[in-house]
């Protein structure tokens, strides 16, 4: 099984910034455990700053992975490119996001991704990327 995990803006940050929302841990570490805990799953990882460059790795895995878990930050609230991104690919699309969005600034309520994708998954740390990929492997399965 073949699963992307694309980060979007500020997220090359986690376990540097804002540790109160994000956490302490980066999220390389992270994605080491996530390699072990789950072998038979191969991972592919990208993070970008640029919105263009999330679009174009969305649309390169979106036909090659079973499934794609995106957290794309604050492009979340502003990108109707990124959705319609999502839209286009075969992969499902996992929506997923660190904090609770709902419960921050009312701009981050919003979410123009959530349509676009398969489920969303907010407000429960890095593991939320961890229940992303149980149900991916779940799903696979069915």
């Amino acid at each position: 099984m073949r699963i992307a995990i694309i980060n979007g803006p500020n997220l090359n940050l986690i376990g540097i910034r804002e540790k109160e929302i994000y956490g302490s841990r980066t999220f390389d570490d992270f994605l080491a455990e996530l390699r072990q805990q789950y072998p038979d799953v191969e991972f592919l990882y990208y993070q970008s700053n640029v919105e263009g460059e999330l679009i174009n790795d969305i649309q390169e895995t979106g036909f090659i992975a079973d499934g794609i878990i995106l957290n794309a930050g604050a492009y979340t609230h502003t990108s109707l490119a990124i959705a319609d991104a999502v839209a286009a690919v075969k992969a499902p699309v996992i929506e997923v996001h660190i904090s609770n969005i709902s419960a921050r600034e009312p701009v981050r309520h919003d979410s123009h991704l959530t349509a676009k994708c398969v489920g969303i998954i907010s407000g429960l740390g890095l593991d939320g990327y961890r229940l992303a990929v149980e149900w991916l492997v779940w799903k696979q399965k069915q």
